[in-house]
């Protein structure tokens, strides 16, 4: 068998990044030849039922072994092929710090790009394990490569041992997650799964069935430009009127003055010229009562300014993402259950907690199929300096391949 890490590596050598202001699914070619590659691993592993749709959604399937008087729910694994286009996502180098000894790790020298436990305290659980990250000039890739690498680790095994019982498994890969369209149009009823888990969390014992309630927003601010030589009382400059916009909104909802259950108001783009200008903004918040209260301080924002300036200088688009998954789960709660105890078998205290932050499982879960998200193992998303501890990997194929047995049932 080919061990996960190896899974990884090959997978994060395939650009997927994933674009937001393409209107195809997927946003990238690469996305489908990368689904296609996964087809045909599916196919050479030994499973049957395997298609890759025109929506850029590979689904197979793994029928039961169960002896007569077992049973199990038909149970669903996914994991999302996109990186973020938040950072370069080509000609990843993996690098390896084996036996990490506690103390800081270079990852880039010249760019000065350095993970230090006493910026990332977390790295000091991890002594003694082998963290791999990037060379410092891209994203790694583990969310979520890893969370696609854990899954198909867990079919080979299955696959390759033929005494391992188990219930119908149902495995999907999805495109498009980073920019919040990996399931638009993903067909559940033909996925057939019970139940579901995503492998895109964070850091090892992750088990996560709250996420946040999300929106996007974009204002167009629309100036006039007059030439500066002759601009007094007549120029209207959409650059300062993006700034001042931005200035109404409070400090204390930015993403980094905030934690666990807080949410926030995250300007992640602004372009212009004089004549006319954009903002984008991402909304976050767990409690549903305080997501609107944030989205409802933009468009007060957007109306104060249109009226200060008159002629509707300001457009606001505002719109709905996904919703906190957590309604939608906690009546099954036993998937929480099983996920924890799979966890306990594996020697790893779980640690629930919400998302800050969302996956397919949360639309999932309002589509009909309750879904949490399981630890992927990486941190540091979306950005270089992004890693994932291998030993960390290789535990989320041992919790798959236990939740798996959990679920048999004998009558």
């Amino acid at each position: 068998m080919e061990s996960v890490i190896d899974k990884f590596l090959r997978y994060i050598s395939v650009e997927t990044t994933s674009d937001p202001d393409s209107e195809t699914q997927p946003s990238t070619p690469s996305q489908v030849e990368f689904m296609k590659i996964l087809v045909k691993e599916l196919e050479q592993m030994g499973v049957k039922d395997v298609s890759l749709d025109e929506f850029g959604y590979v689904m197979a399937s793994i029928s039961s072994n169960l002896n007569n008087g077992e049973t199990a729910p038909k149970l669903g694994f996914i994991a999302h092929v996109d990186t973020s286009p938040d950072a370069p996502g080509k000609d990843i180098k993996p690098q390896f710090f084996h036996n990490y000894d506690g103390g800081e790790i270079v990852i880039n020298k010249e760019k000065k790009l350095v993970l230090s436990p006493i910026e990332f305290p977390e790295l000091k659980k991890y002594i003694g394990q082998t963290i791999i990250t990037s060379d410092g000039n891209t994203l790694l890739g583990a969310d979520d490569k890893a969370g696609v690498a854990e899954i198909m680790s867990a079919v080979e095994y299955i696959l390759t041992h033929p005494d391992f019982k188990h219930g119908e498994i149902k495995i999907a890969f999805t495109p498009d997650e980073e920019i919040g369209r990996g399931v638009d149009k993903f067909d559940v009823t033909r996925f057939g799964a019970e139940f579901a888990y995503t492998l895109d969390g964070g850091e090892i014992g992750e088990m996560e069935y709250e996420n946040f309630n999300a929106a996007s927003a974009k204002i167009f601010i629309q100036g006039r430009n007059i030439h500066p030589g002759y601009a007094k009382n007549k120029m209207i400059n959409s650059i300062l009127l993006a700034t001042e916009f931005n200035s109404l909104l409070p400090v204390e909802q930015r993403p980094e003055l905030t934690e666990g259950y807080e949410g926030f108001i995250h300007i992640v783009h602004m372009s212009g010229t004089v004549e006319e200008s954009m903002i984008q903004y991402i909304i976050r918040d767990h409690d549903r009562a305080k997501f609107e209260e944030k989205k409802k301080l933009v468009e007060d924002c957007t109306d104060f300014m249109n009226r200060k300036y008159k002629d509707n200088r300001f457009r606001l688009e505002l719109k709905d993402q996904y919703y906190n998954m957590k309604e939608k789960v906690e009546p099954h709660y036993h998937i929480i259950e099983k996920a924890v105890e799979a966890m306990k078998k594996a020697g790893i205290t779980a640690q629930v907690r919400p998302i800050r932050g969302g996956t397919d499982g949360a639309r999932l879960s309002f589509m009909g199929l309750p879904c949490p998200n399981i630890f992927a193992g990486g941190h540091n998303f979306h950005g270089k300096l992004e890693y994932v501890p291998a030993e960390s990997m290789e535990k989320a194929v041992e919790v798959i391949i236990n939740l798996i047995s959990l679920y048999i049932q004998h009558e």
